[in-house]
Parts: C-alpha cells; structure tokens; sequence
C-alpha cells in the first residue's frame, strides 16, 4: 500500500494573511509543517501543493518537494486532488499547512484505519479531540463533528453539536482536527462532484462527502496541538515550540 502526504498551501487566509509564511522560532510555518510530517517516517512521499511561487520556493529552496497547481481551488481537497490524478498511490493524507506540530501518533492512527479494512468499507479518516470547554464548543472557528456508535461520522458543524438542550445527558463533544487520510478514489469522486447546500452554508468541505454517501471513520486522539489561525495562535505557537 502506497502511502503519501499532501499539504495543500495557499498563500492567502482570510482570517490571518500570509499565516504559512510567519516565522515560527526561525522558520516558516509551512516549512516546520513540512519537516514535521517528514520526520513522522511514514509516508513514501510528502508533498506541498500551493498556488503560491513564495511557498513553492521556500519548500523548494529548503530540499524539500512541493507542486504548483495549476487551477484555482476553493478547498485542499481539491488541490490534493488535481496533484494526485496521475499519481500512482493507494493512501493519501491532507496534512494542514497551519498545523506545524503534526506529530507521527495521530497520523499513525488515520492511516492504521486502512491496514484494518479488508473490504474497503471506508472511504476516508479523520482525527478528532475531546472538547469540554463551552467557549471552544461555540466557537465557529472550530468545526465539530457527531460520530455514530462506531465512530463513523454523522455530521459536521461550527455550531455546537449535539445542541445542549440537556447539558447533563452525558453528551461528548469533538473538535474536528483537519487531518484527513483518503483512499485515492475518494478524494478523486470529490474533486469531480459539484459542492452541494450543506458544504456551501457550512463552509466546511468534509460535509460534500457526506453529502454524496461516503463513509468517514473518526479516529478520537488526545494530541490537540496548535492550529495556526489567527495572530494569537502564532504567539501560542512560539512559546509551544520553546
């Protein structure tokens, strides 16, 4: 089983521009990002995908292996997946480019889904950690998800879910971590189905596989790191990485 890593990589971010490109203790996030998933050991290959000539050159530049896109694309997905098309692979994990504490545990977990399933019943996996505090639940930065009693996904939300009408029923809640391992198939079916109302009012991509019947197994870890959204997130990170 061939297995690659994919970190899509635009220069711009609405909420925190240029956020790859910020210096994390000397680096860039996008090249600690990088160095990261290939010091897990666990990939055949790792590649960025961006649209940016600045990305692709300091990735580059740094002896690492990166791909320019050559369409515009709304979602990592799709930029994965346009990098893919002629790859022969069988295993393809979309690592963040913000995440630069990508670590081999939880990226050993999603693919571990794949070794145990013979009959290919799942399409693709992703990580999730439990949340218990009430202002990161309501964050719509963070995207959820509900899982069912074998931790295939049900829905995803930036909305608190489930909704604590009953705050003493013992419900879990789960920040979605945007780590995804897919079958090359899967991200292949993504990349050619139009986005449906779901994924367009969420603004959250891993809802269009849901949408069109694929099965996501959810794989619960208690490695949260740090995702680099916003300028605060940064400062975390600094200190983090000290």
């Amino acid at each position: 089983m061939k297995i690659i890593a994919m970190i899509p990589a635009r220069y711009a971010a609405t909420r925190f521009p240029a956020k790859l490109m910020q210096d994390l203790n000397g680096k860039p996030v996008i090249l600690r990002t990088y160095e990261a998933t290939v010091a897990t050991g666990l990939f055949d290959d790792v590649f960025v995908v961006t649209d940016s000539d600045i990305i692709y050159k300091e990735i580059t530049g740094n002896g690492g292996k990166a791909v320019m896109s050559i369409k515009e694309h709304e979602c990592g997905s799709d930029r994965i997946a346009e990098a893919v098309e002629n790859l022969d692979v069988d295993i393809v994990v979309n690592v963040q480019g913000d995440e630069p504490f990508t670590e081999r545990e939880s990226l050993g977990k999603v693919i571990e889904v794949f070794r145990d399933d013979p009959d290919k019943e799942i399409d693709l996996a992703s990580l999730m950690t439990e949340i218990r505090d009430w202002d990161e639940i309501n964050n719509p930065n963070m995207v959820k998800v509900i899982v069912d009693h074998r931790n295939f996904a049900l829905y995803f939300s930036r909305s608190p879910i489930p909704y604590p009408r009953a705050k003493d029923a013992g419900a879990r809640y789960f920040k979605h971590k945007g780590v995804y391992a897919f079958r090359k198939s899967a991200i292949m079916d993504f990349y050619r189905l139009p986005m449906l109302p779901l994924e367009a009012s969420e603004k959250i991509e891993a809802i269009r596989y849901l949408e069109y019947g694929k099965k996501i197994k959810m794989v619960e870890t208690g490695v949260g790191g740090i995702e680099i959204d916003t300028p605060e997130d940064l400062e975390r990170a600094k200190k983090a990485w000290k």
